[in-house]
């Protein structure tokens, strides 16, 4: 009997000490691949100073050491194939890389574009169209679709921090400015700037180099998460 109590006591120091030790443990943050427990993001807050308003603390210069988190989704704002001539200003108008993890979902499919620096700029379907003021801000925004509420609350779920990207920051920005008229919390709305200027370790070629220099080069759209909308099958709301 007294052998089972010494057996017994035993097994709860053992316990206890354990229990101490897990509760003693640092915390890892995201992104040494070492663990699972996440820091918590600094609120999302937007450069006045800057074109588009890109966040005051994550852009694409540190956006590799907050990927993967699960309390938060990432969007690329670009289309496959833009029609605005990108190139005009350095840019580019196909999406020839994106960012590990980030979802395309195209802007100028879900609202109305603001007035562009290039021409040729994207006027076809949308679920959402938008009235724009000369300084940026919203005036109006209306649903094209029945599904247009469904397939924005899908795509940009409101339980979740969101980072936002394209090519420049302004589908970004738009984006943004859109969801926040639409209700969705601003703090959780991070527009990480311009994927142009990324560099880090997480850039995903979409773009194939053939080694022929005599070949064209051929977009992998394959490659990319995309979010397909085909218009024709929703139904449109009567003017």
């Amino acid at each position: 009997m007294k052998r089972l109590i010494k057996l017994l006591i035993c097994t709860i120091l053992v316990a206890t000490i354990l229990l101490s030790f897990t509760a003693c443990k640092p915390e890892v943050l995201y992104g040494d691949g070492k663990g699972s427990t996440e820091s918590e993001l600094p609120k999302a807050e937007a450069d006045l100073d800057s074109q588009f308003g890109v966040d005051k603390n994550i852009t694409v210069e540190n956006i590799d050491s907050y990927l993967g988190r699960e309390d938060t989704v990432y969007r690329d704002m670009r289309m496959l194939y833009d029609p605005a001539d990108y190139a005009a200003i350095g840019g580019d108008a196909d999406l020839s890389f994106s960012i590990k993890g980030f979802k395309v979902v195209p802007y100028p499919f879900i609202g109305s574009l603001q007035t562009l620096p290039v021409d040729n700029a994207y006027t076809g379907e949308c679920l959402y169209t938008v009235i724009w003021n000369d300084d940026g801000s919203i005036k109006s925004a209306a649903p094209n679709y029945m599904e247009s509420e469904l397939a924005l609350k899908e795509l940009f779920p409101q339980d979740k921090n969101i980072m936002l990207t394209c090519g420049g920051g302004g589908y970004a920005g738009m984006t943004r400015a859109l969801l926040i008229f639409l209700g969705w919390d601003e703090t959780k709305l991070y527009n990480i700037g311009g994927s142009w200027n990324y560099d880090g370790d997480n850039k995903f070629e979409i773009m194939v180099y053939p080694e022929n220099a005599d070949e064209d080069n051929f977009l992998a759209t394959w490659r990319a998460d995309y979010a397909y909308i085909q218009f024709d099958k929703l139904h449109k709301i009567a003017d």
